[in-house]
């Protein structure tokens, strides 16, 4: 069946809300959520929802309470998200970099005990909407064995980039392993292979079976030059914000955990360099010259391709994630219409 983005935020909302999350937390909640299955990566959209609700009832996420600025300086802050729902907590980051970044130039916003956030490419969207660069990185629960063991150690550590433009939408939203690890729990939960060339089962060899590759490894991308990002990330995202690393990161995929993870929230104001009304316009310039070489998409053409498509066609809720919103229903005495 498909819904509509309005249906899909108002299910999102009438749980939460169900489950005594306060309507700010709940609504920030679900606009990440449309939004990451609007722009295609389902992954990290509803399917991925039922996720949070199991952290909600076993109390490894909270639903009251507030981020908590453990340290603070004129351009950078540490937050403490106080295991709160990660989206909410990422947002209040996210606009902190961006008040930051207005007064100095430069945004810089470290995240510990927090979770799971969606997309990382929502939150440096937040930046490009203010004329600002966004930057947004995560370390994640080990999925990625380091280049030439077989033994996860890495997480699929995500990097967002968004950069404001007048005519374009400029966006990076890439994990560091040659597969989210989201795509791999929606691969099983559809009873779907994998691409090959994607993951390595338990004992080091090549596997498409997605419950195989969950209990091995996912490769990084781009062989070395992955493995390497991937690696640094760890560390921006782990003992910089007071956040765990390798197989001491847990939370972000299995909700029983209490999430260890860390975040580096980026946002960098070009009007502090130059008129922000050139760069936006040399920005579009590049896009031009790109798009002039042949039939050429940019980061962030796929996104606003599948939004545009998802709007008017309706997002896609496979049987199986019909049948765990359906128990949610019953479960909570709610009447969300679902229908199939």
């Amino acid at each position: 069946m498909r819904i509509t983005s309005e249906d899909e935020k108002s299910i999102i909302i009438s749980i939460l809300k169900a489950l005594n999350v306060p309507e700010e937390h709940a609504r920030i909640v679900a606009d990440v959520t449309v939004n990451a299955d609007l722009k295609g990566f389902s992954s990290h959209g509803i399917g991925r929802f039922p996720q949070y609700i199991k952290g909600i009832e076993h109390g490894t996420i909270k639903t009251k309470g507030n981020i908590e600025i453990e340290e603070e300086t004129v351009s950078t802050a540490l937050i403490n998200g106080n295991h709160l729902l990660g989206h909410f907590v990422t947002y209040k980051g996210m606009e902190i970099a961006i008040q930051k970044a207005k007064k100095t130039g430069i945004g810089l916003v470290g995240v510990h005990d927090s979770n799971h956030f969606g997309i990382a490419g929502y939150y440096s969207d937040m930046a490009i909407k203010k004329d600002m660069i966004g930057i947004v990185i995560a370390n994640t629960e080990p999925a990625v064995a380091p280049l030439g063991g077989k033994e996860p150690i890495l997480g699929t550590n995500p990097l967002a980039i968004g950069i404001p433009s007048n005519k374009y939408y400029v966006s990076v939203d890439m994990a560091t392993s040659a597969s989210a690890r989201g795509k791999l729990l929606e691969a099983a939960r559809k009873g779907e292979n994998l691409p090959e060339g994607i993951a390595l089962d338990s004992n080091g060899k090549p596997t498409t079976d997605p419950e195989k590759a969950l209990e091995g490894s996912i490769l990084p991308f781009g062989g070395h030059k992955g493995y390497a990002l991937s690696f640094m990330i760890e560390i921006l995202a782990g003992p910089l914000v007071k956040a765990a690393t390798g197989k001491e990161v847990k939370g972000t995929v299995n909700p029983y955990d209490k999430c260890t993870k860390g975040d580096l929230l980026i946002a960098i104001n070009p009007s502090k360099f130059v008129n922000i009304k050139d760069f936006k316009e040399q920005v579009d310039k590049f896009v031009e010259e790109v798009k002039s070489t042949g039939k050429v998409l940019i980061p962030g053409d796929m996104e606003k391709m599948n939004m545009e498509k998802n709007l008017e066609e309706g997002i896609y809720i496979d049987p199986e994630l019909l049948k765990q919103l359906k128990e949610l229903e019953e479960k909570l005495n709610l009447d969300l219409n679902l229908e199939g």
